[in-house]
């Protein structure tokens, strides 16, 4: 083996051919920005849908920091207006508009008040718990199952569209959890294994399918990471327990 002129280290051949490499690209899969889900007294927004608060409209400037920084040239977004405030911040001033795809909608829960009182902690902390299945109802609304079979499929035919680069996709934690487990090649039942925090982003770059109807390749390069909080501290709580806490706030002594 040759070596370097007045060193003692070898001068290695490149066989690399980049040429020869798939041409993989990249989607920013972002879970929407802090929002409060219930009003005071534990009642539900509208349509079950909040806005944004003051710290959600901080963070998703500092979770699109790392998207900005590329050059999206498509973006994605369900039909609840959370994830479209989270997508204009993170566009910015780019001549992009957010296609919705309704199938990217939130896993649905079901009545709150059906579920025993003394239940509800308990249902709250272990909705993505480690014994779930196709048949697992979320908080006692729409199977798992269900989700998985509206959200993947949209997400297959993301990966094989032609005309993007780079995309940006704007969920939620469910439906975010049901795209990255498709991309590990893992099940339902790995849904609490990860966390999605509000405004994370999550790197995935996909190969073009093998042929028609086959699954792509995909590549988790970043999970939940969040630009604003990169230690996540005072992230003590997983997303369901913190939604508890707003359905149930804690009660002060005194008080």
């Amino acid at each position: 083996m040759r070596r370097r002129a007045g060193t003692s280290l070898p001068i290695r051949r490149s066989y690399f051919v980049t040429s020869s490499f798939p041409r993989r690209r990249r989607i920013y899969l972002m879970r929407h920005a802090e929002v409060s889900y219930f009003r005071r007294g534990g009642a539900p927004p509208p349509a079950a849908d909040g806005a944004a608060d003051r710290r959600g409209a901080r963070a998703s400037r500092g979770g699109g920091a790392g998207a900005r920084a590329h050059p999206l040239d498509r973006a994605v977004v369900s039909d609840l207006p959370r994830t479209h405030e989270t997508a204009r911040i993170v566009i910015g001033g780019r001549a992009l508009e957010p296609e919705v795809r309704p199938e990217l909608r939130e896993i649905e829960g079901g009545r709150l008040s059906a579920i025993p009182e003394d239940q509800l902690e308990a249902v709250f902390a272990g909705a993505f718990g480690v014994a779930l299945d196709r048949e697992a109802r979320f908080l006692g609304g729409e199977t798992f199952g269900a989700l998985v079979d509206r959200v993947v499929p949209v997400f297959h035919a993301l990966c094989a569209a032609p005309g993007w680069r780079h995309l940006l996709i704007v969920a939620h934690g469910g439906v975010n959890r049901a795209i990255l487990l498709d991309a590990l090649g893992a099940g339902i039942g790995s849904f609490g294994a990860f966390e999605q925090d509000a405004a994370c982003i999550n790197i995935v770059d996909v190969e073009p399918p093998a042929g028609d109807g086959a699954r792509p390749r995909a590549i988790v390069r970043l999970l939940n990471h969040t630009p604003y909080n990169e230690q996540k501290l005072g992230l003590d709580l997983t997303t369901m327990e913190r939604l508890y806490r707003q359905y149930r706030p804690p009660r002060i002594p005194g008080a």
